[in-house]
């Protein structure tokens, strides 16, 4: 039975979504800011415990990032809604999510079951859209002050690694498409 304790995990982390937005959304950062912190801190515990335990299970693997995608998409989509960030911003993380969901439905119709096994670029792209959530909250919930340069910099950084995260995967999941129509006569 522990060995679904990851997935519940996640579920719960899934579940953080509508209130975390509806407190970006009542401008109760602070608030926001631990909701995240608690989404942020379960998200490493599920991926330790599914490791450390060796309870890694396919769902969990369509759940994990899924529930990141949400969490962070609804952010997006929230602080834009209350003029914290660019809305511009929000379009780049929106479509370049939807590029990827869309990707992998139509390669799971198309071609067969895959993994998602996120790239390092991924990562890096998910980490630093996290890290500039967090900030966002926390300059907005008066922990820290705004510094252009660093806001600046945060929203090239973002844009910039969502984007070309965006393209690798077309062109990592273009690439296997190709390889996997090749080997089927």
């Amino acid at each position: 039975m522990l060995r679904h304790l990851p997935n519940l995990i996640t579920g719960l982390r899934i579940a953080l979504v509508v209130p975390l937005c509806l407190l970006i959304l009542d401008q109760r950062y602070p608030a926001a800011l631990l909701v995240a912190a608690v989404a942020g801190f379960s998200d490493a515990l599920d991926g330790l415990l599914a490791k450390r335990f060796a309870w890694q299970s396919w769902i969990g693997g369509m759940l994990d990032p899924l529930a990141d995608k949400l969490l962070l998409t609804a952010c997006f989509i929230t602080l834009a809604m209350v003029g914290a960030i660019p809305p511009w911003l929000t379009v780049l993380v929106v479509v370049r999510d939807l590029v990827i969901v869309a990707g992998a439905i139509a390669y799971h119709a198309l071609i067969g079951r895959f993994d998602a096994a996120p790239t390092r670029l991924s990562k890096w792209t998910t980490v630093v859209q996290i890290v500039f959530v967090l900030y966002q909250l926390a300059h907005r919930a008066d922990l820290m002050p705004s510094m252009r340069e660093l806001d600046l910099a945060l929203i090239a950084l973002t844009a910039g690694l969502t984007v070309v995260s965006g393209l690798h995967y077309v062109i990592i999941w273009a690439r296997r498409a190709e390889l996997r129509k090749r080997r089927i006569p």
